[in-house]
Formats: C-alpha cells, sequence, structure tokens
C-alpha cells in the first residue's frame, strides 16, 4: 500500500528536479503489466492430467467417472490457486514477465506525451511492481547526449530497493538521481512544465 505522503513528496521531487533542467519527467507505477491469466491456467492443467497416473500408482480402485471427477476438481482448485499473485508470478518466466513490463513502459511512454516534447527532452520513470521491473525511457534529444550506463546504474539500485520492499523511498531516490544527471547536461534556459507532475498509477490488469 502506497502512503499519501509518498504521493506528495513524489510530486515536489519530481518539480524540483523539472526546475533545474529543460528536461520533461514523468513517473508511471503499475502494480503488474499483465493480468498472466493463462500461463497459471496452463500449469493447473498440466498437472491435473498427471492425476489417473497418481491414482494409477496409489493402486486405488476407481472407474473412469470417478477419475475424471477428481482430474476436474484438480484442475480447478489448482487454477484458483495459482491466481493468487505470489504463486502466480513463480510460475510466469522470467523472460516473460520482463517482456510484457517493458512493452507497459512503452507503450505508457506514448500514452503520457513523452515523445512529444520541445527538443524531444521527455523522459519516463517507469514501474511494475510485481515484475520488480524499473525501466527509464528517454526521447531521443536526451539519448544523444547521455549514456545508457547512466541509466542502467541508477535503474539498478531502484530494482534492488523494489525487491526489498523500499519503493517509495527507491522511487524517491530514482528521481532525484535523474533529476541530477538531466540538470548537468540540460540545464534551465526557460520556464516549461508541459507534462504531469504526479505519479500516475496505472489500474491493475
Amino acid at each position: 500500500m502506497i502512503s499519501k505522503q509518498f504521493f506528495h513528496t513524489l510530486n515536489a521531487r519530481v518539480k524540483k528536479a523539472e526546475q533545474a533542467t529543460d528536461a520533461e519527467l514523468v513517473t508511471v507505477l503499475a502494480p503488474a503489466s499483465d493480468g498472466y491469466r493463462f500461463i497459471p491456467t496452463l500449469w493447473a492443467a498440466l498437472l491435473a492430467m498427471l492425476t489417473p497416473l497418481i491414482i494409477h500408482e496409489l493402486d486405488f480402485w476407481l472407474g473412469w467417472k470417478e477419475i475424471l471427477m477428481i482430474q476436474w476438481g484438480v484442475w480447478l482448485v489448482l487454477t484458483a490457486l495459482f491466481q493468487w499473485t505470489p504463486i502466480k508470478m513463480r510460475l510466469v518466466p522470467q523472460s516473460v514477465k520482463q517482456h510484457r513490463a517493458s512493452m507497459m513502459a512503452r507503450l505508457q511512454f506514448i500514452e503520457q506525451g513523452l515523445h512529444r516534447t520541445r527538443d524531444r527532452l521527455g523522459v519516463l520513470i517507469f514501474v511494475s511492481v510485481a515484475e520488480h521491473h524499473v525501466e527509464i525511457l528517454v526521447d531521443d534529444g536526451v539519448a544523444q547526449h547521455i549514456e545508457d550506463k547512466v541509466w542502467e546504474e541508477i535503474i539498478e539500485e531502484f530494482v534492488a530497493k523494489v525487491r526489498s520492499g523500499k519503493l517509495e523511498a527507491g522511487f524517491v531516490e530514482c528521481v532525484e538521481r535523474t533529476g541530477e544527471v538531466l540538470s548537468d547536461v540540460f540545464p534551465p534556459t526557460h520556464e516549461r512544465n508541459d507534462l504531469s507532475d504526479d505519479l500516475i498509477v496505472l489500474e491493475q490488469p
């Protein structure tokens, strides 16, 4: 649960960062980047298919109707159980989670209008909590002057905070460090604030 104070704190940090640079900074938080309902259901179906073999190995004398009913029951129970987020996220391959989160980040870059900023100085800090995914996306104007490894170092520290349950502190530090990098390369030449300074929280998929 995110505290109300965090929203105010992050908003203030974004405003402060943008006052020191010509870049536009937007923050987006997603509980998850996908519902991932298909993969857990598939796992449940695969395990349910083993039910007849297990019954046979245990030497239970059951008719095919009873075995079928048990198999259906196993599938239904596992399907419900595997939709519980802590279990579900362990069942989804890491590559799938990272791909979905990365695609969501790029979608948000477009939806939040970061590709339309003056001088192409849009910067997105995107966090998808369920996947422990943090990404900093920048437009061409920023990418031409700041190497990716600069953002990678900031992201690495933020991800460590997310994994340890310190999302709020990590987000604030990420905004501050991002602002420092941007202010060094793109100091303010005129006042601008075309995009929202508030943290954008996406709905649970």
